[in-house]
Order: C-alpha cells, then structure tokens, then sequence
C-alpha cells in the first residue's frame, strides 16, 4: 500500500477513514472488525494512511455550546489588494486571533472567509472593531451570523 496515493484508496482505506472519521477513538481491533480486515492488517493500513498524509492527526470535536461559545460569525474579508505581502500580513494577523476558528482564502467576490465563534454574551462589535477591522489590509468585512448550526463533521471521505 505504500506505493498508492492518496487518489487511489482502495475500498478497505475507505472504509477504515469512514469509520476513524466516526469515531477515532475506537480500538484497532474494533476498527479491523468493523471493516473486515485482520487487525494487524487494519493496523497496517492505518499507518500507511498517517504517513500518506491521508490521516493529518486525531482531534476530539469540542461542543462550542458545552464551551459557552455558541454563537457563530461568519465573516467575508476583503482585501485592499492582492498583493503576495498583503495578503502574508493578514494571514500572519489572523493566525493569532483566538477567537478566528478557520480562515479560508477565497475565489469570488471577498478574499478570505472567516469562522469565529464566541460566547452568547460576547459583544461580537468588540471583536470587529479590536480585532478584526485592525488586521492589515482589510479594505472591507462583511458578517453573516448562523441561525443555528444543522450539522457539524471533520472532513468527509467519499463514502
């Protein structure tokens, strides 16, 4: 299995990232179980696919609700121009921002997609003013706030 790419999973890699995907903290000999194989040939793949890069690590997913940080902004991000050092700057700026859950760069009409989350009684207009209207080479931020959340998953394995 080394010699495959991440392209080329066959049904077993499959199956075994659906069911880490699932639960991650099963046990090696629950997985093989579960996806039909030995477990030390299950144990096997699973390496493989860490060290492919298929499997980047293992992350409990955290209830932002149990957290107290229920409410959740999106916010677009328009740059004043795309030039390599501005767009380096703000990523390096937003890279600190606590409360900046994911930062996607972005084809269309804004540069950069924002999630943050806070708690209910934050004051989102602290974190726009203090924070997020002072990264550099914003120009524009447009925030769109989630109704509620209809459901969440880590990345999903073509099943």
């Amino acid at each position: 299995m080394s010699e495959k790419s991440p392209s080329r999973l066959d049904a077993f890699d499959q199956k075994i990232l659906f069911e880490l995907e699932r639960d991650g903290m099963m046990t090696a000999a629950a997985l093989a179980e579960r996806v039909g194989l030995s477990p030390s040939a299950c144990h096997r793949r699973v390496k493989a696919l860490e060290a492919m890069g298929v499997i980047e690590g293992y992350a409990a997913i955290l209830s932002e609700t149990a957290l107290g940080r229920s409410a959740t902004i999106f916010v677009a991000v328009t740059l004043e121009n795309q030039k390599q050092e501005t767009m380096a700057a703000f990523e390096r700026a937003v890279a600190k921002c606590r409360e900046v859950q994911d930062c996607h760069l972005m084809t269309g009409e804004s540069d950069y997609l924002l999630r943050i989350v806070i708690a209910d009684d934050d004051r989102y207009e602290r974190v726009h003013q203090d924070t997020l209207s002072r990264l550099p080479g914003v120009r524009r931020l447009v925030s769109n706030f989630t109704i509620r959340t209809v459901f969440r998953r880590a990345a999903s394995v073509a099943h």
